[in-house]
Parts: C-alpha cells; structure tokens; sequence
C-alpha cells in the first residue's frame, strides 16, 4: 500500500500536540494531526473546573520537575505565557487571574480548544481523529504510520500523546512504547500532582472528608503553602498534590496547620483566656472537625489555665509539624500529570528533536518535564509545542 506523505505527522492532539502542529503548518509545513480519541483537546476541556488554568505568570524554570532542571529552560524562555494570553486575546477570549498567578478562561474551556484547532486549519492541518495508530515503522530517512487501512509516512513523527495519567480521557504509554523502539530511554513514570492515601491507622482523619484548612506541608527541604482537604480516602487539596510530585513512596510528609500562628499563641491564650478549654482556642483558628480530631489524637483536653507552658509548647510544636505516612496515592486514575516520561539526555532542549532518531521529537507530557499545579503544565505543553512546530524542516 502506497502511503500518502506528509512533512510531519503529530500522534496526539492535546494541548502540544495542537500547538506543534498548527505552528509547523503555519511555516508552509504539511501536517497530518492524528489522535486516537473522536474529539482533541478533552484534556483541556476539563482543566480547571472547565475553565482551562491555561498558564501562570509565574512560569520558571524551578518550578518544573525533571532529572535535568536545566532543560525546560530554552523552549520556556522562546514561548512565554505573555506569548500564549497574546494569541488568546487576539481571538477575544476573556481571561482573570487567581491566585498565586493563575490564568483561567471567564467562560468555557472549549474556547482554548477551538483557538487551538482554528491555528491548525489556518495552517492547513490536515486531522485524523478516531484514528489509533496501528504499526509504526522508520526507515528510508523517514516514519511511516498505519491508521487503520491508510497508510501515512513523513521524514518528522512528533510524539505528543502524554502519559498514563487519567485513564478515562484515553490516556496511554504509546509515545513512550514508541520512543524505545527508538532507542529513547524513559524515566519511571509515576502520577504527580494526586492525592495521598492514608491507612488504616489514620482513620480518624479519613473520617474528616470534606474538612478544608490552609496549611504549610513540607517533604524534605520542598514545601508549598495552599489548601488541604481531607478526604474519605486520605489528604488532596492544591498543598497536597503539590507535596505529591516531590513525595517518594513510605517517606513522611510534615504539615503546618497553623502556619500563621506566632511562637507562644498558645501561652497568650492561656494567659488570656484560661478557662477556655483546649478544644475551643484550637477551634477558633482550625474547622471545628478538625480540632477536634488532632486533640483526639494528641490525647489531651481541658482548660489551657491548667496546662503547663511546657505542654502547650509541645502541642505548638506537633500542629506546627503533624506527621502523616502516607500509604501511597490514588495513582494514575486521578494524577492531574504524569512525573517521569521520556529522558530529558536523548533530546534537544532548542528543538525537543531525539539525538538517536533524527526527525522525531518529543514534547508535553510524554518528556520527563512536570510542571507545579496552576497552569505550569500547559504552559511547558505551548512552549515545548511550538519549539518542534518551529524546528521541523
């Protein structure tokens, strides 16, 4: 079967996908945009509660995940989130800012998929959705891909798939499966930005589900400062999916619940107020559910006028760092991202092209490049995205 030739095919049509393949067709490039799902872009359709956290005006190099911290830093430095909001504006999509630099869409996140489908077809993208890919070759100085009984081939393959992460939008490891075939290593993946677990030994505070509070959590030397919530099944909330992509599996994480509490409140409290019992002080900074769980747990009550300063320095001290074992996570069923992927030492950081398979690039999700949660991760997908649409030749 004679196939049908293009200058570059793009296997995925998420968020780098359809960024790379509308800015190679913008260059005169012929492209074919293939994904296995009937519609692109579900990914974006369900981020940020359906509004699209597109970028954050915090973006930086330190706030990615990697075996190599210097490698996102060309492709973020080339396309910033001042590059994507100009593209947005510029088919009048409304967009605010939250918190911690966050940029989401007034309306509908569809309105982020179709920009991004109109740049493919003012470039000429030609689609393939509903099109698993089935065999894939490379040979004769370029790739040659099946999609059902048409046969597609083009001396550049962007891998643009993704990772595992959340199964039900069609996730898969193909672009990792097809970069070995290659020669490519792949860094273990493993979910990121997902919620922990807890065990059985923790079932006071699984029993807290839906209880929210602004913490500090720390795992090791990295920590983050935004909501937790507890949840029939362990801790989730921004601080917790945070913590996860760093957490290594049986470590502890430590969580301040009172992080703008000053040294000694306790002892003010008790001079203050010192028939008021423990319960109610701690109950007058943290939800009622919770204080009452950790005094549970701590196995302390009564008034703080009869408490010894050295005990309330001791309870300061242990709601300053609670120690949670986490007994894992909800795994990729509900990672917001994939940690790990595609190593960063087989490719080009100009160009996202694999050093061992001239032609074939690798960007988004699939390289070993994570992001932070609130808008990180699509902003690495734009700028890793339009680094392989500018360097196809």
């Amino acid at each position: 079967m004679s196939a049908e030739r293009y200058d570059a095919i793009v296997i995925g049509a998420g968020a780098a996908g359809l960024m790379a393949a509308a800015t190679a067709g913008q260059r005169g490039k012929r492209v074919l945009l293939v994904d296995h799902n009937e519609q692109p872009g579900r990914k974006i359709l369900i981020s940020g509660g359906g509004r699209c956290n597109f970028t954050n005006v915090h973006t930086a190099p330190e706030r990615y995940l990697s075996e190599n911290p210097h490698f996102a830093k060309s492709a973020l430095r080339r396309y910033t989130p001042a590059d994507f909001l100009t593209l947005l504006e510029s088919y009048g999509i409304a967009w605010h800012e939250k918190t911690l630099g966050q940029l989401f869409c007034d309306g509908s996140a569809r309105a982020v998929v179709d920009l991004l489908v109109e740049e493919c077809r003012k470039g000429g993208v030609d689609f393939a959705f509903g099109a698993p890919v089935s065999d894939l070759e490379h040979g004769d100085g370029g790739f040659r891909i099946a999609l059902g009984g048409r046969a597609v081939s083009a001396p550049a393959l962007v891998l643009a798939s993704g990772g595992p992460s959340i199964p039900k939008l069609g996730a898969s490891t193909f672009a990792y499966e097809a970069a070995r075939r290659f020669g490519l290593a792949v860094v273990q993946p493993r979910p990121a930005l997902v919620p922990f677990t807890l065990g059985p030994d923790e079932t006071l505070f699984r029993e807290l589900s839906g209880v929210s509070t602004e913490v500090e959590v720390c795992w090791n030397r990295v920590r983050f400062r935004e909501a937790a919530l507890f949840t029939h099944r362990g801790l989730s909330g921004p601080a917790m999916l945070q913590i996860s992509s760093y957490w290594q599996h049986r470590t502890q994480i430590r969580v301040d619940f009172l992080p703008d509490a000053a040294p000694g409140w306790l002892l003010e409290a008790k001079r203050g107020a010192p028939r008021h019992s423990l319960r109610r002080v701690l109950a007058e900074r943290l939800p009622e559910r919770l204080a009452q769980a950790l005094l549970e747990r701590i196995a302390l009550s009564g008034d703080v006028g009869g408490m010894s300063d050295k005990v309330l320095r001791q309870t300061e001290e242990r709601l300053r760092a609670w120690a949670f074992v986490p007994s894992g996570t909800e795994g990729f069923a509900k990672a917001e991202v994939t940690a790990g992927g595609i190593s960063t030492a087989d490719l080009s950081s100009q160009t996202m092209e694999a050093r061992r398979a001239p032609g074939l690039y690798v960007i988004g999700e699939a390289v070993d490049v994570t992001g932070w949660l609130g808008g990180y991760n699509f902003q690495w997908a734009w700028a890793s995205g339009h680094a392989a649409g500018t360097a196809i030749s």
